[in-house]
């Protein structure tokens, strides 16, 4: 196993950004850590020769990682648990013993662990779906209650929370992207009945597999596929997709067999490319969180 890495700032990110995905595909990994104002950018490959273009078009550097990379990224990098609403907490250690609102994903390279923006606001806006399972028709209640006072929000919560009791978990839920399992294993611990997590990696396969089988957490599919070829034979209620924002737009018009989209992956400055490009297919915007540099969007069709 291998690993590019190397920082850079935001405009040189913005500069070469699409050269660097035309290479790395979704393999790249955009990392922000508190306090610094460079990126860190990784690709993992089990190829060098694969890295060894990567550092001939923009520089860094190539480290062959150890047999138990895993493990000595998880004794590295200490963080805090990530709460995610009411139900799911994020955790990186497996002293912890899975419980029914736990879930283990151990810190690893660039196959994603919730402490991105990206991924945070995706899981964020999962959980509030999910809680809320069922009341589509009162969406826009729910999902935009900016201009709603706090006494509003607070009688409201006590109906939504008994109408969320009676209503059924979704069905069929479909993670594009799926790197570490993440999202697709947070489905499924949310209630999902069946989950399925795609990726063009092997080894982001094989991780996610991985931590499902660390949770303990059976029904979820993961399979190597391309996002770009991806048809749904099936319902689909929810379709997450954590990739870059030129591959959503390609992509949108295939998600429309399912009524609700979780999408990020978007930097700010292509916001209004991809909320055009959900016009223009008649996907309506419910909500459009931002944080640092990321956007995500909760979107539904018909």
């Amino acid at each position: 196993m291998y690993l590019w890495r190397r920082l850079a700032s935001q405009k040189w990110l913005g500069d070469n950004e699409k050269g660097l995905r035309a290479v790395a595909d979704d393999r790249l990994a955009i990392i922000e850590e508190v306090g610094r104002k460079r990126l860190r950018l990784e690709v993992a490959s089990r190829s060098r020769t694969q890295l060894q273009n990567l550092t001939k078009q923009f520089g860094g550097r190539i480290e062959k990682l150890p047999a138990d990379w895993q493990r000595r990224f998880s004794r590295k990098r200490k963080t805090k648990p990530l709460k995610i609403g009411r139900r799911l907490i994020i955790v990186r250690s497996r002293k912890n013993r899975p419980s029914t609102n736990q879930l283990i994903i151990p810190s690893g390279a660039a196959f994603g662990t919730g402490a991105h923006a990206t991924t945070a606001m995706s899981l964020r806006m999962l959980e509030r779906v999910m809680r809320f399972w069922g009341a589509h028709a009162h969406a826009p209640a729910i999902f935009g209650a900016r201009t709603e006072n706090l006494r509003k929000r607070s009688r409201s919560r006590g109906r939504d929370r008994q109408h969320a009791r009676r209503v059924r978990s979704p069905e069929l839920i479909v993670d594009l992207g799926t790197g570490s399992g993440i999202l697709a294993l947070a489905a499924k611990r949310l209630g999902a009945a069946r989950v399925i997590g795609i990726d063009n990696d092997p080894i982001a396969i094989s991780t996610a597999k991985e931590n499902a089988r660390l949770n303990k957490i059976s029904g979820v599919k993961f399979r190597v596929g391309d996002g770009r070829r991806w048809k749904s034979h099936a319902k689909v209620n929810i379709v997450t997709a954590n990739l870059f924002s030129e591959l959503l737009i390609e992509i949108l018009p295939s998600l429309k067999c399912t009524r609700w989209l979780i999408l990020s992956g978007i930097l700010r400055e292509q916001e209004s490319d991809v909320t055009g490009a959900l016009k223009r297919n008649k996907i309506d915007i419910l909500q459009l969180p931002r944080r640092g540099k990321w956007v995500a969007i909760l979107a539904t069709v018909g």
